[in-house]
């Protein structure tokens, strides 16, 4: 791994921007009487927002014909519906619970091939990250995936785009090219969804719809997301 990126993604989500806040949550967890590991009454908090509702679960698999999944700013995949999962396959694949696109982006050897536009995810993933780091400094998980994602990541720097084009290389359909719309959902901060179209009667409209067949025929066998840590 070059110093040079490695450093680079210790600044973006280190810097003094982040150390800021750091320095200010510390003040006001000691005003409450609470250590730096933040505990108390913030991970309460964060604990109940962590719940996947089954009402959302439901909703995500009444969505038939286009993937939808839900992240949090961790980038740990937390639900999907049928589609979501066949086509986020080789992320959910990984050992590691909960699965998390930021480790599959980074770490993964065959991200750079799964995502053909690897750069803008990294850009997105990487601004996703910073700011959570800004908000929330004392979030163990959070510290411990920087923490190896900086000493073993090859990152670029921080735009980030919620909507537009995602180019996926599927190992079972081939390349997908989807229109991407995301929503934030206020029951549970900092979760987001997206959801993918194509184009009517375009190749990636009829591969969507050989991805959603294979689902159809496998769906005992593809891997599901691991409830989330504290």
């Amino acid at each position: 791994m070059p110093a040079s990126s490695a450093w680079r993604l210790q600044y973006v989500l280190h810097g003094p921007l982040v150390d800021g806040f750091r320095r200010c949550g510390i003040a006001v967890g000691g005003a409450l009487g609470e250590d730096e590991c933040g505990c108390g009454l913030f991970d309460l908090a964060r604990a109940a927002q962590q719940e996947l509702r089954p009402s959302l679960q439901r909703f995500l698999d009444a969505i038939t014909g286009a993937p939808t999944w839900v992240r949090n700013e961790r980038m740990d995949f937390i639900a999907a519906n049928p589609l979501g999962r066949a086509l986020y396959a080789s992320l959910l694949a990984e050992p590691l619970r909960p699965a998390n696109n930021a480790r599959f982006m980074f770490l993964n050897p065959e991200a750079r091939t799964f995502f053909p536009d690897w750069d803008r995810g990294a850009d997105d993933i990487v601004a996703v990250l910073r700011g959570y780091a800004g908000r929330k400094p004392h979030d163990k998980n959070l510290s411990d995936l920087i923490g190896e994602l900086a000493t073993r990541s090859d990152a670029q720097n921080v735009r980030f785009h919620r909507t537009g084009i995602r180019r996926i290389h599927h190992p079972v359909v081939g390349d997908i090219e989807l229109s991407c719309e995301a929503m934030e959902l206020p029951a549970n901060p900092g979760w987001t969804m997206f959801a993918y179209t194509a184009e009517p009667g375009s190749p990636s409209d009829e591969r969507l719809k050989l991805l959603a067949s294979w689902a159809a025929t496998t769906t005992s066998e593809l891997p599901a997301p691991a409830t989330l840590s504290d």
